[in-house]
């Protein structure tokens, strides 16, 4: 046969050497004498272009050569290739042990073999091995706008610099993009931790707001009012900051030259003027807007006059809270999510104080008895000038966050012709959305003070609803919100690149990691609602507190289509369709409104509220169904359903005899031992442990992925 190698030249079929020309192959004459083989015809002469110019070999590349400003070196000149199959000349110095493949030195100064073009050796970059291996992994600047949005918070939100070269590299992660989700983590950690806290304060505030004024119509006078901003203010220009500012603003960080400074301060300035406007306007028709909250407050001349002083009181916080917005917003697209979130916390502080120092000199509701006919001017005074006193200074707190980020603000009203325009306009189906939300939430205001005026019973009336929903709306708060903010970047970004294959499993992964938390927790509602509330709410009276506690037994199962519905309507949020959350939200407002309404006229007045509680779960099934099916078609006909609803069907199939033996035992003591706080702690510690338990021991048993998962981090945090 034909050897291959150098080495086999020249020898015989019987390994004697030929002394020269081819290989003798088998089969030829005792002379050695062969037929020529086509296949070795000239194979191994020598090469016509050695000795000739380099460059003169590619007729391209003579066109392109520049020789009046470059001229080769003249032909010959190069050096000529060593023999084949050898051993490289040994390096004159031994190898430094401490560095793995060394740069090599640039070339000298001149036209040389490989710089034919005339490239400067002095500004040419030569890379070497050790540099590819340790910038192989760095991250580059995603194409999308809403990157920056989600940033880690140690990032800076400046344009990304390249990378310094570190003396000792640390070594890369074991998976790609593990920066990537250690910042998403750690950014959605930072946002959970204070939303926790600032709901956490929150609560406080309501406990002590519910024990200073009770759960009466002096109570709901003053729940009113503070509602009240609020309400004008997602009204007018809460929804469009959030939904469709937010974006604009990023882009202008992205594309402009000063990194959106300019755009940003025309926001802020824009912003200030429409809310002082509005703010001077609702203060003006205070009596106005309190008979559109209540009209049976406002048909009580006493309760009338301390609802609208109230609401002068709390009106210009509106204000604030716009300006709390847009600073935490600009804040949030130059990679500084904490601001926003703990700032809250100080209006809680203050509030709580302002009603801690009105309990010390006036004492509990329950030991005053105070009411809307005998709550003294000094006392209306105190508690008007702290609420306003604490939106003041979540305010202020944001002024030091942007310093350091370099934002200043400068008022600017040059509006017209920078964007803003087409801002408002993206905004309008954002603000119809939150019209048609807050119309339900009107409906069950009015029919929610009137029942509790008609029953005659404490915790009966929208007081006593509020502080009910804002224990259930806690894990939606804490839970869901940090699962989609980690994954909403992901999303965003697929639907950008229009694949709807991730968006789907990124929605898909979202429900069912929010649902192993959600479903527990909406069971423990229903079986441990009850000594939850008479515990919290024990200073406004045993029979208050009860109230409260069937009302959240009412909410408990709506937590699931509720946070669902969160969940799924970030999908449409993620192609910037704003009109289908509208139409939404339209079905479920109108549900809401038409089951709060029946329960108001076919229930007893003391139970009315208790149905309109489970009116407002129901009303988001109903619009889980209608989004879930809008956004599969939008998906192309799959939304990994079949998975998802097993997860769910599963989750549930181990909460129920979780929730009947906790709800057994917790009643028990209950009965055993009385509705007073020693009873309550005692039902529902024992209850809860015994609900959880049970919880976790059956989503093992019938393994359940995602709580196993749950399980495994748990363990990995603690280092077991």
């Amino acid at each position: 046969m034909n050897a291959p190698y150098d080495g086999d030249r020249g020898q015989g079929a019987g390994g004697a050497a030929s002394p020269g020309g081819p290989p003798v192959p088998p089969g030829a004459g005792q002379d050695g004498s062969v037929p020529p083989d086509p296949y070795l015809q000239h194979a191994y002469e020598d090469d016509p272009y050695r000795a000739q110019d380099l460059a003169a070999q590619d007729p391209v590349g003579e066109a392109l050569y520049d020789r009046a400003a470059h001229p080769p070196p003249p032909p010959g000149t190069y050096q000529e290739p060593g023999p084949l199959y050898q051993q490289p000349p040994a390096a004159p110095y031994a190898p430094d042990p401490r560095v793995w493949a060394q740069t090599p030195p640039p070339e000298p100064a001149g036209p040389s073999r490989h710089l034919p073009y005339g490239d400067r050796p002095a500004t040419t970059q030569f890379v070497g091995v050790d540099a590819l291996v340790t910038q192989a992994s760095d991250d580059r600047q995603e194409p999308d706008a809403f990157a920056h949005l989600f940033r880690d918070q140690e990032g800076s939100g400046k344009p990304p610099v390249p990378p310094q070269p570190e003396p000792a590299p640390a070594p890369a992660p074991a998976k790609g993009g593990g920066g990537k989700v250690s910042g998403l983590l750690k950014s959605s950690a930072l946002m959970a931790a204070g939303t926790l806290v600032s709901r956490l304060t929150g609560f406080v505030r309501s406990l002590v707001i519910t024990a200073a004024l009770g759960a009466a119509l002096l109570g709901d006078s003053f729940t009113i009012a503070y509602t009240l901003p609020t309400m004008i203010y997602i009204l007018t220009v809460g929804g469009g900051l959030n939904s469709v500012f937010v974006p604009q603003l990023v882009r202008a960080m992205k594309d402009d030259e000063d990194g959106g400074e300019a755009f940003a301060n025309r926001l802020l300035t824009l912003v200030m003027v429409a809310l002082g406007l509005i703010v001077a306007a609702a203060v003006l028709v205070a009596p106005v807007l309190i008979k559109l909250m209540s009209s049976t407050i406002a048909d009580d001349v006493a309760a009338n006059s301390v609802a609208v002083t109230f609401a002068r009181y709390c009106l210009p916080t509106i204000f604030f809270m716009g300006v709390h917005v847009v600073m935490g917003q600009i804040l949030n697209a130059r990679g500084k999510f904490g601001a926003m979130m703990w700032t809250p916390v100080l209006n809680n502080i203050v509030m709580i104080i302002t009603f801690g120092l009105f309990i010390w000199v006036y004492g509990t509701s329950a030991e005053s008895r105070m009411g809307v006919d005998t709550i003294p001017p000094e006392g209306v005074r105190l508690l008007g000038i702290g609420t306003l006193l604490g939106l003041v200074v979540q305010s202020l707190a944001m002024i030091p966050y942007l310093r350091e980020t370099g934002f200043r603000f400068r008022p600017r009203f040059d509006w017209k012709g920078h964007g803003l325009g087409k801002t408002v306009k993206l905004a309008k189906w954002t603000v119809l959305f939150v019209l048609a939300n807050q119309a339900g939430v009107l409906v069950v205001t009015q029919l929610a003070t009137a029942a509790g005026t008609a029953s005659g019973h404490d915790g009966t009336g929208f007081l006593a609803y509020s502080n009910a929903q804002l224990i259930w709306g806690m894990p939606q708060a804490i839970i869901t919100v940090s699962v989609m903010a980690a994954l909403l970047p992901r999303i965003s970004r697929a639907a950008h690149d229009n694949d709807p294959g991730a968006v789907r499993d990124d929605i898909s992964q979202g429900l069912r990691n929010s649902a192993v938390a959600i479903v527990p927790v909406a069971f423990a509602f229903l079986a441990l609602g009850l000594p939850m509330a008479t515990l919290l709410y024990a200073s406004s009276g045993t029979e208050a507190a009860r109230s409260m506690g069937f009302i959240l037994m009412a909410f408990a199962l709506g937590l699931i289509p509720y946070s669902v519905q969160y969940v799924v309507l970030r999908g449409f949020y993620a192609y910037e369709d704003t009109r289908t959350p509208f139409y939404n939200t339209v079905i479920v407002a109108a549900v809401n409104a038409a089951a709060s309404a029946l329960c108001y006229v076919v229930l007893p007045a003391r139970w009315a509220v208790v149905g309109m509680a489970f009116s407002y779960g129901l009303a988001y099934a109903v619009g889980v169904g209608v989004a879930w099916r809008r956004l599969r078609n939008r998906l192309g006909g799959d939304l990994d359903g079949a998975h998802i609803v097993r997860t769910y069907a599963r989750l549930c199939m181990a909460a129920v005899p979780a929730a009947l033996v906790g709800g057994a035992v917790g009643f028990g003591i209950l009965e055993l031992v009385g509705n007073g706080a020693l009873g309550s702690l005692a039902a529902l510690i024992c209850g809860g442990v015994l609900l959880l338990g049970i919880f976790f021991v059956a989503a093992k048993k019938m393994r359940i992925e995602e709580v196993n998962g749950l399980v495994g981090m748990v363990r990995g945090r603690l280092g077991r």
